[in-house]
């Protein structure tokens, strides 16, 4: 039997951010309420953050970097705290469940994302000599990656990528468009994955992975892409215009991209489905709330059966998937790619919230509708959250190739 309890060093850890965030970063948001409560204001005309916010989360990032939590999930090799899987959904499952969503410095700030940011894994195949360069300002949280792998005809499927690496002198040259990237609008830094199709004689042909600073000539982002009813966001498009990348910038070996790749989206797939499960939790708290003291036919709406049952139906959803979870990052962290699993918990726990965040809406009635409560918020996020790192319908394609292969143990 796995004991799947939370430990006395990660209690302490939530209760070290939980700190942070209380003393730091929510008095920050109540003095720049009238910025960071009306989207007109958050974003430009363009659908980037305004100067303003960009300024407000580096300073989270940085102070967040200064008390060890912006680092603590980074592998220790990179100069993180080398906290595992365990730890880190653990932690991610509460903020979200304390803090819900639409906390604009909060979620993937005061923690950033699992891979698309911070010391992301895929930064373990730099070069040393780039990684000793680069790696301090991204560990302090004064720069900032984002992760250039989708395109516009090729999302799921990323070995029909079109973008091009040749060879250009003692480097690389790469053209072509990303699409969906996460961050782009913003970062210092890119990992781009590109086709080199006229390798050397002894190198394989294939998908690569390459380091490149954003401000390079070559590298626009041409467009912000707004997401469900938001005015701008992270998202955006990129134009690769013959950007030119040292051979030292090369991450990992010719055709060793996917590889690459996916030595980060595991760690983002857990994170995802960790705070999908905190948001789940939030509402169904807030859900219990109300039915305990809004009334109707003369009592608790919660003494009705229908309301009964969407309460109970998200308890067993959230069950279900944080015991999923927390046997996934169990054996992640005892060394099992558990790709199966992965999968499983990505496309359980993000479907999960979107049925829950669905039911407490429900509970609520009219209230849930308003933007008063986040619930609204939440249910938009949840919608988001089952394309991203891979669609509901590309994990269930792996955990059936897991299946038939004998590799996924139920």
């Amino acid at each position: 039997m796995v004991d799947f309890a939370v430990s006395e060093e990660v209690e302490a850890i939530s209760e070290a951010i939980c700190r942070f965030i209380e003393q730091v970063v929510v008095p920050l948001e109540e003095r720049n309420a009238a910025l960071l409560s009306n989207e007109r204001t958050i974003f430009d005309h363009t659908g980037r953050y305004v100067p303003e916010v960009l300024a407000l989360r580096r300073q989270v990032r940085e102070r967040s970097a200064g008390e060890g939590f912006y680092t603590m999930f980074g592998a220790a090799e990179l100069g993180g705290g080398g906290l595992g899987a365990e730890a880190a959904v653990a932690v991610q499952m509460l903020l979200a469940r304390r803090y819900g969503p639409g906390r604009h410095l909060i979620h993937h700030v005061v923690i950033p994302s699992p891979f698309t940011n911070g010391l992301s894994p895929v930064l373990r195949f730099l070069d040393p000599r780039v990684r000793e360069r680069v790696l301090p300002a991204i560990a302090s949280g004064a720069r900032t990656l984002c992760f250039a792998l989708s395109e516009p005809d090729a999302g799921s499927d990323a070995q029909a990528i079109r973008t091009v690496a040749v060879r250009s002198g003692d480097g690389w040259a790469l053209t072509g468009t990303k699409q969906w990237i996460t961050n782009s609008p913003y970062a210092d830094y890119a990992v781009i994955f590109a086709q080199v199709e006229d390798a050397g004689p002894d190198e394989r042909s294939g998908i690569t992975a390459f380091f490149a600073e954003t401000a390079s000539p070559g590298f626009d982002v041409t467009g912000v892409i707004p997401l469900m009813g938001h005015a701008g966001g992270d998202t955006g498009i990129v134009v690769l215009d013959g950007l030119k990348v040292p051979d030292a910038n090369r991450m990992g070996g010719i055709g060793d991209g996917l590889s690459v790749a996916m030595s980060g989206i595991n760690a983002g797939r857990l994170g995802m489905a960790a705070t999908c499960i905190g948001y789940a939790e939030w509402a169904l708290a807030r859900a219990c709330d109300y039915a305990r003291t809004r009334r109707s036919f003369g009592r608790p709406i919660g003494e009705h059966q229908a309301i009964q049952t969407h309460l109970a139906d998200t308890a067993m959803d959230i069950y279900a998937a944080k015991t999923m979870l927390a046997n996934c990052a169990w054996q992640v962290d005892r060394g099992s790619a558990a790709r199966g699993e992965v999968a499983m918990v990505k496309c359980f726990a993000t479907e999960m919230l979107s049925r829950s965040m669905d039911r407490c809406i429900q509970v609520h009635g009219a209230m849930g509708l308003t933007n008063e409560l986040r619930l609204e918020a939440g249910y938009r996020f949840a919608r988001i959250m089952r394309i991203p790192d891979g669609t509901g319908e590309m994990q269930r394609r792996t955990v059936a190739q897991e299946l038939l292969r004998d590799n996924l143990v139920l």
